[in-house]
């Protein structure tokens, strides 16, 4: 069938991107499901910042590739092997498919399944098929989901069902800025009663752990960042302290447990220092890599301290997206407040550059009405 979609031609092109134009919105070739697979209906794709570092050649991705990986739809068929959702289902694509049977995948979510990254690695759904193409040249896959797109084949292991009362934008950013910002909390951080923690970076993902936080009832939540604006709205979620990194510096302030979710050396080195003896670190963001952040392991030996990375919120989605589903439909996971702007698929170079300038929180593309 013919799709619309966003193509990344090039990595690495100066900014701004409204100008330079790396992402190609273009007519594109999509087959039919494999025996594992779906064809989904794009309702809402997240521009993430894992998006970005595609485009900025932070993450080495093969090209021409079909962005985007956090997003929700409709299945509209399935393949003989799927017997579980039913064509009509509402579904939150999740941007690291899971074998679960890999060594990886039998830890509960705190390895990435060896499979899916090599699948994701490799620009390839789980099967190791394209299903993309171009005029006669194949196109590769984002993170087995490619969802600046009007429909995307996926591998089941790719896609959560979600409840049809759930709006798609909400539902799009439950599948990776709430997985990854709400599992390093929940799965990674594991704060006791009484703890407290600090969120540092407070784009999508970190704004998803400082709501988090909150669901879970911790008592003492810190937002850290360097913008004002994202303060101002941190503090209008509910967080009880806010801070820019040099505050926390000078002020000595200092938490239980505190998340990284910038993908910045230096926001690396924030939430270490600002970490209490006996605490954990954690880190969910993707610097490029080459960059190198410094730490006394003095400090981790003496004060018993832990750094965890947490990948995809150390999550199995399977498990974890229906409790976000649910805090949600509790009232107590304002997910739609994250959502800074809602964009049309033609407008994601300057979607790339409001995200590399630090502008937008979670900007989502609405697909309704295009390719129709």
């Amino acid at each position: 069938m013919r799709i619309t979609g966003a193509v990344l031609e090039e990595v690495g092109r100066s900014g701004p991107y409204a100008e330079s134009r790396p992402i190609s919105v273009d007519v594109l070739d999509l087959e039919g499901p494999g025996p594992s697979e779906l064809l989904v209906r794009m309702e809402a794709a997240g521009v993430c910042h894992s998006d970005l570092s595609v485009v900025n050649a932070d993450r080495a991705r093969p090209v021409p590739m079909l962005l985007g990986h956090e997003a929700a739809g409709i299945v509209e068929a399935v393949g003989e092997d799927v017997e579980d959702i039913p064509v009509g289902q509402r579904v939150v694509m999740t941007f690291l498919p899971r074998c679960e049977r890999c060594e990886n995948c039998l830890v509960g979510g705190q390895l990435p399944c060896t499979p899916g990254s090599r699948a994701n690695n490799e620009g390839t759904l789980l099967s190791g098929a394209r299903r993309l193409s171009r005029r006669g040249d194949p196109v590769h896959h984002h993170l087995g989901v490619s969802g600046f797109a009007t429909h995307v084949v996926a591998d089941r292991a790719s896609v959560v069902p979600v409840g049809q009362d759930v709006p798609p934008a909400v539902a799009a950013v439950l599948g990776c800025a709430v997985l990854t910002g709400g599992g390093a909390l929940i799965n990674a951080a594991r704060p006791a009663p009484g703890q407290s923690v600090m969120i540092v970076g407070l784009g999508g993902v970190g704004m998803a752990a400082l709501i988090t936080a909150l669901a879970e009832g911790c008592e003492r939540v810190v937002g850290v960042d360097m913008s004002e604006d994202k303060l101002t709205m941190a503090r209008a979620l509910g967080a009880h302290e806010v801070y820019t990194p040099q505050e926390v510096e000078q002020k000595e302030i200092r938490t239980h447990h505190a998340i990284e979710c910038a993908g910045n050396p230096m926001a690396f080195e924030t939430a270490f220092g600002a970490t209490s003896p006996g605490g954990r670190t954690v880190t969910t963001g993707l610097p490029h890599p080459s960059a190198v952040a410094t730490i006394s392991p003095l400090r981790i030996t003496s004060e018993a301290r832990t750094i965890i990375g947490s990948y995809l919120g150390s999550s199995v989605p399977s498990r974890d997206i229906p409790h976000y589903e649910q805090l949600w439909r509790e009232g107590r996971l304002p997910v739609e407040k994250l959502i800074s702007s809602r964009i049309r698929l033609e407008d994601i170079n300057q979607a790339m550059d409001d995200l590399a300038a630090g502008r937008a929180v979670r900007q989502v593309i609405e697909f309704e009405g295009l390719g129709d």
